[in-house]
């Protein structure tokens, strides 16, 4: 198995704003200059799905397995092979919210997809992470 972590502690933003951001699935593309779209089928919710373009990719389906309001959420998108998960927890501090995003990736062709997709994404979160918070700060509760 890959894995690769990375982390944020800020007073910018709260746990519901962050939550909203990312729950506003058909939003993610204003804000995420690396897909194209993404659709959600039904609600931000356990078992849901959301079909994501990745800037110049194909369509990928991925999934909802674990979605705790305000806390934590897990997707997972499976490839011939292998299975990529981002595991997303906001946990409220001393120092401010808290932001982990994980990325894993298991089975046996995953070191082609850390390759072809993962290792991209990983090395792609401390920028992505501060535009997540510039534009969760903006948003309502």
């Amino acid at each position: 198995m890959w894995i690769k972590s990375h982390s944020i502690v800020t007073k910018e933003v709260t746990k519901e704003q962050m939550w909203k951001l990312f729950a506003d699935v058909n939003n993610w593309h204003t804000w995420d200059k690396g897909i194209e779209f993404a659709k959600l089928d039904g609600e931000f919710e356990v078992g849901s799905h959301i079909l994501l373009r990745p800037q110049g990719g194909p369509n990928v389906k991925i999934e909802l397995p674990e979605v705790i309001e305000n806390k934590r959420f897990l997707t997972v998108s499976k490839f011939p092979l292998a299975k990529m998960y981002d595991d997303h927890v906001f946990e409220e501090t001393a120092d401010g919210l808290k932001i982990t995003i994980t990325i894993s990736v298991k089975g046996l062709l995953s070191f082609l997809w850390v390759k072809l997709v993962a290792q991209k994404n990983a090395d792609a979160l401390p920028n992505d992470m501060q535009e997540q918070i510039k534009h969760a700060k903006n948003i309502a509760i």
